[in-house]
């Protein structure tokens, strides 16, 4: 059994993770203490969590090698780039993972769990004076141009002993599939949610955390994202900020009736998503919840939907329809463009049209056509 795991403490309105020896329970300091950082630093409950179970994976590989963190910082430049890369294949085995668990991560997860191992480290540097800045973090700019034409530079730190990212498949659902889901709800309420995410690109705990008291504007049609700690779902907005989205006016009134078909229930809550029946009838709908919704709808219709594909549909969408990607990347609440232009893949899309258009004006390569 693995030496280190995860625990969770709730603090007044804060949920703290905590790293623990599973022998006696004690606190694994350095860890816990970066953890606590994310949490004051407005981090949402689930990237905190996220963190601690990368860190908690990483503790683990640490001691499968008999090495600490101190080491690991005094490693020559080939050993250091060989030790990381050894945690990404140690993850990708599986190694890290319930042995009934056989599912394992793919790429993109396992240097996701690594991303989140190097910004502790990058903590370390900054906190702890003993620690020097790993060797094979190296340094590069990305630079963009806004809207106004004024050019800007980011230093960003790159590792390059990643596993090479597959291909996304089934991140994103057609408007066709959307419908045939609608179709197939029990209830107003999951189409309601449903639609509120395709037309907000709001994340599920910025939806989840919203208030049909104060976040929404019946005049102008809109919804709002509000930043609030201590809800009964553990609910919120991830980047402590505030942002609205205009609904259609088909959503609106499905959201009207909603809210007259569930007015007593709604009495015992200020939020928007409830639970409509059962012992916690009129209380928060959660997010496990949700994703129980999700997965029966893909058994009626075979049609897999998660909240997060839904942000990439109303992301695509508003794309294409022409929206700059800095206002995109203010709508998705996203802190950094870069974020957005990955998110959108929006490289690979233009490579594909630009050889669609090739395809379109020369013809074939080879005259391969006449292989037929």
């Amino acid at each position: 059994m693995n030496p280190y795991m995860v625990s969770r403490q709730k603090k007044a309105s804060l949920l703290f993770f905590q790293i623990l020896y599973r022998a006696d329970q004690s606190v694994v300091v350095l860890p816990t203490k970066y953890l606590a950082y994310k949490t004051r630093a407005n981090a949402s409950p689930n990237t905190v969590k996220e963190i601690a179970f990368s860190l908690c994976y990483y503790l683990n590989y640490l001691e499968s090698t008999d090495m600490n963190v101190g080491q690991v910082f005094e490693l020559k430049f080939d050993e250091q780039h060989r030790h990381f890369t050894d945690f990404l294949r140690w993850l990708k085995l599986g190694c890290h993972l319930d042995k009934r668990r056989k599912k394992t991560p793919n790429n993109g997860t396992c240097n996701a769990y690594l991303q989140d191992v190097f910004g502790w480290y990058q903590f370390l540097e900054t906190e702890e004076e003993q620690f020097q800045d790993l060797k094979v973090l190296s340094s590069h700019v990305v630079s963009f141009v806004n809207p106004a034409g004024i050019r800007f530079h980011l230093t960003k730190k790159t590792f390059r002993g990643y596993l090479p990212e597959e291909i996304h498949k089934g991140k994103r659902i057609e408007e066709d599939n959307i419908l045939i889901l609608l179709e197939h709800c029990t209830n107003l309420r999951d189409q309601l949610l449903i639609l509120l995410l395709a037309e907000t690109g709001f994340r599920i705990g910025e939806m989840l955390g919203v208030y049909y008291t104060k976040d929404i504007n019946y005049q102008k049609h809109s919804v709002r994202v509000s930043f609030r700690e201590g809800n009964e779902n553990d609910a919120r907005a991830k980047n402590a900020e505030y942002r609205e989205a205009v609904i259609s006016p088909e959503t609106f009134r499905i959201l009207m009736l909603y809210l007259s078909e569930n007015r007593e229930l709604l009495k015992k809550t200020e939020h928007l998503f409830i639970n409509l029946s059962g012992p916690n009838a009129g209380k928060p709908l959660n997010a496990n919840a949700v994703y129980a919704m999700m997965g029966r709808l893909e058994t009626k219709t075979k049609i897999k939907v998660t909240p997060h594909m839904l942000r990439h549909y109303y992301a695509k969408q508003r794309r294409d329809s022409g929206w700059d990607i800095f206002l995109l990347s203010q709508a998705l609440g996203h802190r950094h463009v870069d974020t957005t232009r990955q998110y959108l893949d929006e490289e690979t899309d233009k490579l594909a049209k630009t050889a669609e258009q090739y395809f379109d004006q020369y013809g074939s390569l080879l005259m391969a056509d006449k292989l037929l």
